[in-house]
Formats: C-alpha cells, sequence, structure tokens
C-alpha cells in the first residue's frame, strides 16, 4: 500500500545516504577527467544495483541466516558513520578512484549505488513497505538523473560553501535516521 509520508521519508532518508549534491564537486572533478559523464547509462546502473538489492537482498541475508532487522541495526552504524563523515569532513569509507571505466564505475558503483546506499535500502526493509522504497529509489533516480545532467549549474549556483553547507545538513539529518532505525529495530 503507498503512503506518501513513508514515500516522503524514504526518498529523504536515500537522499542524504547517496547524498549526489554532496558529491557535486567529485563529480565535476570526474567530468573534467573524463570528458564526459554518461547521465543515462550512471543512473540506470546504480538504479538497476539498488532494486536488485531491495528484491534478493532479503533472500540473499537469509542464505546466511541474518535477518532483516539484524541487518538494519548494522546498517544504521553505516548510516551513523556516514553522517560523521559528511559533518566532519573525515573520510571513513575509502572509495576506488579509478576513472576509466566511466560513468559506471566509479559513478554508478560506489558513488551513487555503494554500501551506504544498499545498507540503507536494506534497513528500511524492516520499518518500510516495500513499494514505498521502490517510489523512493525511483524519485531519487531522477534526482539523480536531474543533477548528474545539471553538473555545471549547480556549482555555479550554491559555490564551494553552499556545497559545504548542504552536506553538513545532510550529515545531521543522517545521524537522527540512524538512531530511529537503531532504536526500533532493538527494541523488537
Amino acid at each position: 500500500m503507498f503512503s506518501f509520508d513513508q514515500i516522503l521519508a524514504i526518498t529523504f532518508t536515500l537522499f542524504a545516504v547517496i547524498d549526489i549534491v554532496g558529491s557535486v564537486p567529485v563529480l565535476i572533478s570526474l567530468k573534467e577527467k573524463l570528458g564526459h559523464i554518461d547521465s543515462g547509462k550512471a543512473t540506470i546502473a546504480s538504479g538497476f544495483l539498488m532494486v536488485l538489492f531491495l528484491l534478493v537482498g532479503e533472500p540473499f541475508l537469509n542464505l546466511l541466516s541474518v535477518d532483516v532487522h539484524s541487518f538494519a541495526v548494522a546498517g544504521s552504524i553505516v548510516i551513523f558513520v556516514i553522517g560523521l563523515e559528511m559533518i566532519l569532513g573525515v573520510e571513513f569509507f575509502k572509495s576506488e578512484k579509478d576513472t576509466k571505466t566511466g560513468s559506471l564505475i566509479p559513478i554508478a558503483f560506489p558513488l551513487i549505488a555503494g554500501s551506504g546506499t544498499l545498507t540503507t535500502i536494506m534497513s528500511l526493509k524492516a520499518n518500510y513497505e516495500e513499494t514505498n522504497i521502490l517510489a523512493g529509489i525511483l524519485l531519487n533516480l531522477v534526482i539523480i538523473y536531474i543533477v548528474l545532467r545539471s553538473l555545471s549549474w549547480i556549482e555555479r549556483i550554491l559555490g564551494k560553501a553552499g556545497l559545504m553547507v548542504v552536506r553538513k545538513f545532510f550529515g545531521v539529518i543522517l545521524l537522527a535516521i540512524a538512531v530511529k532505525i537503531f532504536k526500533s529495530n532493538l527494541n523488537m
């Protein structure tokens, strides 16, 4: 059953974790190195990974004898660390900087649909309906596509200070979301 409140919460959660706006400086740098970022290909590839993990992530966990609530608690810790990264400007998770594969690596994976995003999708399954998560993923894919297509414009509008403020703001939101997921899955 579709719930506007759930879709909104999921969309903002994924938006904060994916941090496409906070990734704009990295994306601009990659665009300069690559000469071009294929927005459509990067969006489709990252969307495929997110939807695949949404659909088969739970059976995969069952194969490993891990329940969704345990994964959600572990995921909330990862989300918390990502929020700390955003606020403190410290990099705990290192990503590959190989630009030879263009729009798919490192843009679609791990920058957009990385471990934080996939963990968040599984964590969200513990609290939200799957159809609402899918809607939140699709809304984020639209945002991702628009941002990728508008990199130069976004850089001019926000400036370096604006990008930093947006990143820090979403870091605090992520910390609050992580605490909520942790608390709701610990008290089963």
